[in-house]
């Protein structure tokens, strides 16, 4: 690796081989290749004067790009396009009068992109699916594990470690659904011309508008689509990179919310992200085990929400049929949102299948504030034994001023059990009192609620895609 220029850190430390191939030079320009190919092949089939020695030669030299011939021939031409055109020429000189005939730059840039960001879009799916599926284990084995819920950071009604999870499931689903739907309108800019007219090929084929149909047709199943835009001027809609950034937005936010999840449990010593044996925390202070990872999840996901914006604002400022102020902004926005939400997914199924839960921890915590929560429990049973509801209610509003003092003045544990047992007017032992309390008691429906959503909702999803589940997942920690 050179190491006097700058290379993006999303190829050197975050993305995936797999994702850095799929915008890589090699990639763009071999599929610039199929596309030529596609389009001579229609056009003969079509009518036009093409042999099968100039699509034979062309077949070739798919992948055997002579980058060094196209390079120079930029500084000439200054177009990316016909340089590449030219240098495939050299090598295909049969070929050379029919590659790109009738074509727009537009043909090969723009069919590319569509294609790059929908096989971008199917790894975003495939660890996407495998995401959910790790989570969902979570979800299952800490279904039954009673923690504190917080609103506002601050302890409010129990729930689960299990129903917390399913509602980063939740969010993951949802982002599915999106990723899903992209992929199903698929769709090529198809051989539309300078403008959008195919007016060039009308020329071609002598004004047989049923064979520009078709030349739209016939490439889009070269290509592996089934259709092509019916519409459009020279580009495809802008809009459709605003849409799939979107998509890679929302899956963000997803993660984001986790890893802001992870940071505060793991401040408050509950669940940690994993931390390897030979770990350096932090450079000054050997003890420390920060969530380097969720804090990654976080920084990328901040980038890529912000990064939305580009295409966004590409999309609503373009002039009629086609400006050239997209190019260089989508060259750098598109490929650094999949390469970094790629790098996302990464990381998120690696904290999820590494996390560590500190039950004991969880369950200290727990009983810390759950005598305050038990009172009306508490106080109903009083109740039942001939206590005065009224009365009842000052002393336990009086007692739990007093046990509060103690926990947030004194640093002690909550004592409230105590002072309600010591007084005869509530007639409950402590044994009473502490079976009132038990934290199964107060997470109302989560364990089922957990078991419902992963049967009728995620565990469908996870037959569906069943196919992705077994494929391995580089994670580039």
């Amino acid at each position: 690796m050179a190491t006097n220029t700058y290379e993006s850190p999303l190829n050197s430390r975050y993305a995936s081989k797999e994702m850095q191939y799929i915008f890589s030079p090699d990639k763009k320009f071999s599929t610039w290749r199929k596309l030529w190919i596609a389009l001579a092949e229609s056009e003969k089939e079509l009518g036009l004067d093409i042999t099968d020695k100039q699509i034979a030669q062309m077949k070739e030299h798919i992948y055997d790009i002579n980058y060094d011939v196209a390079k120079a021939r930029e500084k000439e031409v200054r177009h990316d396009v016909m340089s590449h055109v030219y240098a495939y020429g050299v090598q295909c000189p049969d070929a050379k009068p029919i590659i790109h005939l009738g074509a727009t730059s537009c043909y090969v840039g723009d069919n590319t992109d569509i294609i790059i960001m929908t096989e971008a879009m199917q790894l975003v799916k495939k660890k996407l699916v495998c995401l959910i599926g790790e989570l969902a284990k979570f979800a299952k084995e800490y279904k039954d594990l009673p923690t504190l819920a917080f609103t506002h950071f601050q302890p409010a009604q129990p729930t689960t470690v299990g129903k917390r999870a399913s509602l980063w499931l939740e969010d993951l689903l949802m982002d599915l659904e999106d990723v899903d739907y992209q992929l199903s309108k698929a769709k090529l800019l198809g051989c539309k011309g300078t403008t959008g007219t195919q007016a060039s090929f009308l020329e071609l084929f002598e004004g047989d508008h049923e064979k520009c149909k078709m030349l739209d047709k016939k490439i889009a199943e070269k290509m592996g689509y089934e259709e092509s835009f019916p519409v459009s001027g020279q580009t495809y809609p802008r809009k459709l990179d605003s849409q799939m950034l979107n998509t890679l937005s929302l899956i963000a936010q997803s993660a984001y919310k986790f890893s802001n999840d992870i940071r505060l449990l793991q401040h408050l010593k509950q669940i940690e992200e994993p931390f390897e044996k030979s770990q350096i925390g932090s450079s000054a202070m050997a003890y420390k085990r920060n969530p380097m990872r969720s804090e990654r999840i976080g920084s990328l996901a901040r980038y890529v929400i912000v990064d939305a914006l580009n295409p966004a604002i590409t999309a609503s400022t373009q002039w009629f049929e086609r400006t050239l102020d997209d190019s260089a902004n989508k060259r750098i926005s598109v490929p650094e949102a999949f390469l970094a939400v790629d790098a996302i997914l990464s990381l998120y199924i690696n904290v999820v299948d590494g996390l560590v839960v500190y039950d004991k921890v969880i369950n200290q915590q727990f009983m810390r504030e759950i005598p305050f929560m038990a009172t009306e429990n508490i106080m109903m049973d009083a109740v039942k034994k001939g206590g005065d509801r009224q009365d009842l209610h000052e002393k336990i509003r009086v007692y739990s001023m007093e046990a509060g003092k103690t926990v947030k003045m004194e640093g002690k544990e909550n004592n409230l059990a105590e002072l309600i047992a010591g007084d005869p007017a509530f007639g409950l032992t402590l044994e009473e009192i502490n079976a009132v309390m038990k934290p199964e008691n107060f997470v109302g429906r989560a364990p089922q609620q957990v078991e419902d959503f992963l049967k009728d909702y995620v565990e469908p999803v996870l037959e569906k895609n069943k196919d992705l589940l077994g494929i391995e997942v580089e994670i580039n920690v």
